[in-house]
Formats: C-alpha cells, structure tokens, sequence
C-alpha cells in the first residue's frame, strides 16, 4: 500500500526537464525526487497525527460505552444523558424501563443511559459529628470556644 502511494506520488510529480539555465547545469535532477519524498514524509506524518489524535481516541470513548452499556443490570441506579436519576426495573435490547419516582417509570433508550450513579459515601467527619450528636457531647473545636 506504501509502495503505490510513493507511485502515485511519483507519477503526480511533474517531469525534470533538461533545459536547465546556462549556469547551474545538472543540479534539477536530485531535486524533484528530494522534494517528493518531502511531500509523501509530510502526508505519512499528517496521517499519523490524525489516527493518534483524532480516530484512536474516538474508538476508545466508543468502547467504553459500548462495555458500559452491556454492564447495566436490573437495579443499579443510573442517570440519563438528559440528567434523569432512575432505577432500572427491566431491560430489553433497546429501551431500558426506569423507576424515577413511586408509580412512576419512564422508558429510556439504552444509548441514552449516561452511566451509573456512584453512591454517596458519607465522610468521616459526618460520621463522627452524627455519633456526638447521638452521645449527648460537643466537638472538640465547639468545647474550646
């Protein structure tokens, strides 16, 4: 495939010709073929940069949504691309059935589910502010003031 673009390349070059002016005589020749190979190392780069930064990445973003989809299972909490927190209640090829409230479901498309929704983890100072409460006793920050 390299082999006839480098062809293709030669034969859209135009031909050396040999009238040269009086005083350089014979320095045309070695030029065309440098000035070739400049052109086809800049378009070898420009397809380079291309496929590393603009094809490569896409079919990543494309595999890791497509591995996200077929991840999903009865019960996880997910949110719409359109930021609609929901359940999953069922599932079929193509639309997925979300519970968004008591009595209420709504029917979603599963290209449209935007991921799941991670837990809310509570902190450690929640935590421990929630056991002073249930104890009866202040913060140490509070004590001192």
């Amino acid at each position: 495939m390299i082999l006839s673009f480098v062809q293709l390349l030669l034969w859209l070059q135009p031909a050396a010709t040999g009238a040269g002016g009086g005083s350089g005589g014979g320095g045309s020749a070695g030029g065309g073929s440098q000035y070739c190979m400049m052109q086809a190392g800049i378009m070898v780069a420009v397809l380079l940069f291309t496929y590393f930064f603009m094809i490569r990445p896409e079919q990543k973003r494309r595999d890791e949504a497509e591995a996200l989809l077929k991840s999903l299972r009865k019960g996880m909490k997910v949110r719409t691309t359109g930021g609609i927190l929901g359940e999953i209640i069922s599932m079929d090829e193509h639309t997925v059935i979300l519970g968004v409230a008591d009595k209420v479901r709504i029917n979603v498309l599963r290209s449209h589910i935007a991921g799941p929704e991670p837990e809310k983890r509570e902190s450690t100072e929640t935590k421990d502010a929630k056991a002073n409460e249930d104890k009866g006793t202040k913060k140490p920050d509070e004590a001192r003031s």
